[in-house]
């Protein structure tokens, strides 16, 4: 091992932030280090980006270490961990090594997004140990909200670091595996240098409760219900889909599954045999014939999506499948910040339905698949880091996280946002340096940064609309027939009745005549008077300048 050989830790996305996970770890000498990718995450944009379909993370750093880059390795298949990869990996062209499930649901999103090419995927999982470069990577089990996810164990000569994944402590899961105690035990006394661990629950304390106890819940409210029972639930709980079924058979009712996401995840989780022993599910043309006492319907949309099937319910909008007043909605799912008021209006549209709805404030319906602060501080226990990097979680988490390490006896917790490069040996843990980093867009079939995607124009489209000018000057400069005007998202007229687009032509007429003919053969000249005097006649009759666009042509 040289001596300056540095172990460092980079992540451009998930820290600072809940989404869109995706961390670098390089071995080597300043500038000539080998790198390896855990997870390739996505965030889902707000109303603040009007059209943008996913936000991916910028990996710009890599085009410079791209031959430097040799593998990719995905902890688990929910969006914010490997959903970027169909997008982000024809630019990086390694070995992917993932679980049999993440590959399953990766092939399956390509078929369902009809992606071009093929990502060839390595199987990777529980016991299971790879070489990468300089590393060694042993995956390690853990329990969480869907099938398959790891740990990783990536020793190095440099020390052990343990990258948690997302995870939780949950004695009675409705599908395995147990978080493995025991191997985090053995490896907590071979000697760990650093956890890089999971931060979305650090502000809650305690010990999350078991999926055992929702499924028990479950169980009873579907028992109980008189018309028929829909529950939402994030798509990729295969382990909560189950436990559905099972207590739907145990009330004598059949299943209906809505939603194709639903349905992809529901077919990957056959595919591997997860869904042995459940009765086959009803078809969608089915579901009119079934008494009301006698059908669970297991949906999208716990988040409020427009186009999931609980919303198009909500809106009486699906063509086989309708609620009744007296049904049960139940939402075994947790609010994700910023879809409040989406999740609302389906509750709205579903109560003047008639039909009952429960949530996790009124019933044990839902538990999240992070850590509580005492599953944290036994994790801490286990393992005995003498580095704890707190990620996946916002500042309010991150912080947290760090308070309660360094309250458990912890010796180093250094601060780290995205973009900053972490020494973790030798010597002190340490940021040493700073990569680029930040939020690239997708939008239609295309990905780029905010500017190259336009994005600012169209967030000011949807706030103060668009005006298109049309100036047709003859050899003398004056104009050859009246300009045309176009006004797209203006109010047709002002608050005295007047008509806009006549009140917007009578400025364009005044910008032009005020400009002395001989000046006028400034043709660019003559297009920045008009647009301003656009805008600013639009903003005295309205209050809001538009986008506007003039064209000037001589003849």
């Amino acid at each position: 091992m040289a001596q300056d050989e540095e172990l460092v830790f980079l992540p451009l996305g998930g820290v600072g932030e809940i989404g869109m996970n995706l961390g670098l770890y390089g071995y080597g000498r300043p500038g000539n280090r080998q790198w390896m990718m855990v997870d390739c995450g996505v965030t889902f944009p707000g109303p603040e980006l009007p059209g943008v379909e996913l936000v991916l993370p910028d990996i710009g750093f890599l085009a410079e270490e791209r031959r430097n880059l040799k593998a990719i390795i995905i902890t688990h298949a929910h969006e914010d961990h490997y959903g970027g990869l169909n997008d982000l990996w024809p630019g990086l062209n390694v070995p992917v090594y993932a679980s049999p499930f993440t590959a399953g649901m990766l092939e399956a999103k390509r078929d369902f997004e009809k992606s071009r090419g093929e990502i060839p995927v390595t199987i990777f999982k529980q016991g299971d140990r790879i070489n990468v470069g300089p590393f060694e990577i042993e995956a390690v089990g853990v329990n969480h909200s869907i099938p398959e996810p790891m740990s990783l164990i990536i020793r190095t000569p440099l020390g052990t670091v343990v990258h948690t994944g997302d995870w939780k402590i949950d004695l009675h899961p409705s599908l395995g595996p147990l978080t493995d105690e025991t191997r985090f035990r053995q490896i907590g006394d071979e000697g760990v240098l650093a956890l890089i661990c999971d931060s979305t629950n650090a502000m809650r304390d305690g010990v999350s409760p078991s999926e055992q106890e929702v499924s028990e819940s479950l169980s009873k409210i579907i028992a109980n219900a008189e018309g028929r029972v829909a529950i939402t639930t994030f798509s990729s709980n295969v382990g909560r889909i189950r436990s559905i079924a099972e207590a739907a058979e145990e009330a004598g009712r059949d299943v209906l599954l809505l939603g194709s996401s639903m349905r992809r995840v529901v077919a990957v989780a056959q595919d591997l045999g997860l869904m042995e022993g459940i009765k086959p599910f009803l078809a969608e043309d089915e579901f009119g014939y079934v008494p009301r006492d006698k059908v669970v319907v297991i949906l999208t949309g716990s988040q409020g999506e427009p186009r999931a099937a609980l919303a198009k319910i909500a809106r009486d909008e699906m063509r086989n499948v309708a609620f009744s007043a007296g049904d049960t909605v139940v939402f075994s799912s947790r609010t994700i910040p910023g879809n409040e008021k989406a999740i609302n209006d389906i509750k709205n549209g579903l109560v003047e339905q008639g039909i009952h709805i429960i949530t996790d404030s009124e019933a044990l319906v839902h538990v999240s698949g992070h850590p509580r602060r005492t599953e944290l501080q036994q994790m801490y226990q286990w393992l005995r880091p003498q580095i704890l990097v707190p990620v996946h979680g916002e500042a309010a988490h991150l912080t947290a996280h760090a308070e309660l390490g360094q309250q458990s006896g912890i010796a180093s917790v250094p601060r780290l946002r995205n973009g900053e490069m972490l020494r973790l040996a030798p010597g002190p843990a340490e940021v040493i340096d700073e990569a680029p980093h930040g939020r690239i867009y997708k939008d239609g079939n295309l990905i780029g940064d905010f500017e190259e995607m336009g994005i600012g124009e169209r967030r000011k489209l949807s706030f103060a609309g668009h005006v298109a000018v049309n100036v047709v000057l003859d050899g003398r400069y004056d104009f050859l027939g009246d300009p045309d005007i176009v006004a797209i998202g203006l109010p047709e007229f002002d608050d005295e009745g007047e008509d806009m687009e006549d009140t917007l032509y009578d400025a364009i007429l005044g910008a032009v005549e005020s400009i002395p003919r001989a000046k006028r053969k400034d043709l660019a000249m003559l297009q920045e008077a008009v647009r301003r005097a656009v805008r600013s006649t639009a903003n005295q009759t309205w209050g809001k300048k538009p986008i506007v666009t003039v064209f000037v042509t001589k003849v």
